[in-house]
């Protein structure tokens, strides 16, 4: 089953992501921690649904990497439980690494509850030192970079 979000984006995609109510904080609020994990549900969710075996670097080697930055600006409380849209895209996508943009959205794209940057290297399982992306998944990356301005 495919998923249309009820917003449009120019670039990157928008997959949704549920808040559970053990994610709340004591005021009812998405606890600050639990927006990566809205995030990590969204990209796996993205991943899976093209084929990529996200828990299995011996099916999918890329699958072998690391968060080495993550950044969250909050700007609006998520209260309660219930669906919520996560944007992102990839800002750059070098040899070993790449940097993912988000922003997690209310259910109809219209408030930015929180945005950031989130930085990936790909490991090599034996030794665990930066690994090139495979061929197999750059032009997978590249669908999800966000395009530069005109002419650069």
């Amino acid at each position: 089953m495919s998923y249309t979000a009820p917003v449009q984006v120019e670039y990157g995609h928008v997959e949704p992501s549920l808040v559970n109510w053990d994610e709340l904080d004591v005021f009812g609020m998405l606890h600050h921690s639990r927006y990566a994990t809205l995030l990590e549900r969204a990209l796996s969710a993205y991943w899976i649904g093209r084929g990529f075996a996200v828990d299995s670097y011996e099916k999918f080697p890329d699958s072998f990497h690391v968060v080495r930055e993550l950044l969250v600006t909050y700007h609006q409380p998520i209260r309660g439980i219930g669906q919520r849209l996560v944007h992102f895209w990839f800002n750059s996508v070098g040899r070993t690494s790449a940097e993912y943009g988000f922003r997690v959205l209310s259910p109809d794209g219209t408030t930015v509850n929180a945005e950031g940057r989130r930085v990936v290297v790909r490991l090599d399982p034996a030794t665990l030192r930066p690994t090139p992306w495979t061929d197999a998944i750059r032009p997978e990356l590249e669908k999800l970079l966000r395009p530069g301005p005109a002419g650069a």
